[in-house]
């Protein structure tokens, strides 16, 4: 036995009772559970902690992060074993040259510029291997983007595809998934993924469902129609006979506060009908995105670069001034910007990060911020509502995902705090789920969505990917004023029976790898 750990409190992650029981690691999986009389080559005493699947990040944005931090503390410290990445429709493959720049300059507020990192990849296979060559912190899936595909196959018009364009972008999904994504993601307030229409997207998750892989939209609005939005997506998916997973599913902005319930009935109607769907959200209520993609559609046709020149001119920056302020643009949701609730998180360039932390107090601050940072600010925008982030993440197909923004000067406390905010606030302090459901919430149901036949549970032939912590004190450090912070209570991390964390400290082990999608069975 290479490991033994004594007298922990199992949460195995199935949502039944936890146990005490010792637990043997050999040869990278969980060989034992129970009694164990003989020792291990390692012991680690854990009488008082408990023992679970290492949490699954179902919403992360730290694609290049891995690349360029092998360190990567932000997730590890946390007990993540694993994250999804190729989020919201933005994405890194596959793209040729045109698309990389375009994508890269779109997308810096979430990952940066990756100066720093050499694009040695074009498509999901080259990206999936760049991270298994490099060594990286946690283990990684990953989601086509439906956005890049767009953007690779036509460019960043708002249009409707022709027949040759919507054949190429069915075989660059196809081939994404044939090379290991694990499904697809969309960003529908995002550009230029909002381009899409619903017989588009039907088509492309057609192609998703015929490789057993999963559909996770970002979908048109979280805001002003937020449940019809949410419709559109179930309807959507039930059509093209595709498993549906729901990005930080939020009912945010005056408009929807306390309407949960909306949401959850509507899935619970599909539910019962044979509908497959599981949802991610976070256990904070600002959301976290760019400044950029507040602007309506419109505005940021045609890329980055086409943006800068609209923001230039002063008709074109009234007319957008006028859709934030007054109409409601796409971008923010259908639901007119209060100046207020929007408090800058970072920005691309240095210079510019006394910024950050402030509130902007107009349009023109913001124009003149967009121009100067080449559209690189990421903001917090504070207009969640506590009542629905607690009814939500109770729903019996919820999982935890961080949407976790790395980037910035004050990023969004969650990128560093979400797995233990969790354990540690919603379990502990308010009894909002028990430890039992959590941890199932945080590893069973997400390994369950990503069909991972032997990670999300503890037991006798898994991999050992655990978390160990101690009920009592694990704790978010991470707080809007200081949101680096690494959490309290989280001692130990395996990865495949290595420990990437110990005794609260990040090991230079480089256990991860790229996690491909399960060949399917059919149904």
């Amino acid at each position: 036995m290479d490991l033994v750990i004594r007298g922990a409190r199992v949460v195995d992650g199935t949502g039944g009772p936890s146990y005490t029981a010792d637990v043997g690691v050999h040869e990278g999986r969980i060989a034992e559970i129970g009694r164990i009389r003989s020792g291990g080559r390692h012991t680690v005493d854990a009488y008082g902690l408990a023992l679970a699947p290492g949490f699954v990040d179902m919403h992360a944005h730290s694609d290049l992060a891995l690349l360029r931090d092998p360190d990567h503390s932000a997730k590890a410290a946390q007990g993540v074993t694993l994250e999804v990445l190729g989020q919201d429709g933005l994405s890194y493959a596959p793209v040729d040259d045109r698309t990389l720049a375009e994508v890269r300059a779109a997308i810096t507020g979430w990952n940066g510029a990756g100066e720093d990192v050499e694009f040695d990849w074009r498509d999901v296979g080259g990206y999936l291997d760049r991270l298994d060559r490099s060594g990286i912190a946690v283990n990684a899936a990953y989601l086509v983007p439906q956005g890049t595909v767009r953007a690779y196959a036509l460019g960043w018009g708002d249009r409707p595809v022709t027949p040759a364009e919507l054949d190429r972008m069915r075989t660059l999904v196809a081939e994404g998934l044939a090379q290991g994504a694990v499904g697809m993601s969309s960003g529908l307030t995002y550009t230029p993924g909002m381009y899409a229409s619903g017989a588009e997207l039907t088509e492309l998750c057609r192609v998703v469902a015929s490789y057993g892989g999963y559909y996770c939209p970002h979908h048109r609005s979280y805001g002003r129609g937020a449940t019809a939005a949410y419709a559109e997506m179930v309807a959507l998916a039930r059509e093209a006979g595709c498993a549906l997973h729901l990005a930080h599913a939020t009912m945010n902005f005056a408009e929807n506060e306390g309407r949960a319930g909306e949401l959850l009935s509507l899935l619970d109607r599909a539910l019962a009908d044979g509908a497959d769907i599981s949802l991610d959200s976070y256990p904070y209520t600002p959301g976290c995105t760019t400044l950029v993609a507040l602007l309506p559609g419109w505005a940021n046709e045609g890329g980055p670069q086409a943006v800068l020149a609209r923001l230039r001119d002063d008709a074109e920056a009234e007319r957008i001034r006028y859709a934030l302020e007054v109409t409601g643009s796409d971008g923010c949701h259908g639901v007119p910007v209060d100046w207020a609730t929007i408090e800058i998180a970072g920005t691309a360039d240095p210079a510019h990060g006394a910024y950050a932390g402030t509130r902007l107090r107009d349009w023109e601050g913001a124009r003149r911020l967009l121009l100067a940072d080449r559209l690189g600010p990421t903001i917090l925008q504070h207009v969640g509502h506590e009542e629905n982030v607690r009814a939500i993440m109770r729903h019996r197909v919820h999982t935890g995902g961080s949407d976790g923004i790395l980037q910035g000067a004050k990023p969004h406390p969650r990128a560093y705090g979400t797995f233990p905010h969790y354990l540690g606030h919603y379990v502990r302090e308010l009894g909002v789920l028990s430890l039992e459901e959590c941890v199932a919430h945080l590893a069973g149901r997400p390994a369950a969505r990503l069909r991972l036949p032997d990670r999300g549970s503890v037991r006798a032939g898994y991999r050992a990917d655990l978390a160990l912590f101690d009920p009592d004190t694990v704790a978010a450090g991470a707080t809007y004023e200081n949101p680096r912070v690494l959490p309290a209570g989280i001692p130990h991390v395996l990865i495949d029976g290595q420990f990437v964390m110990r005794d609260g400290r990040r090991t230079d082990v480089l256990a991860g790898r790229s996690v491909r999608r399960t060949p399917y069975r059919g149904r």
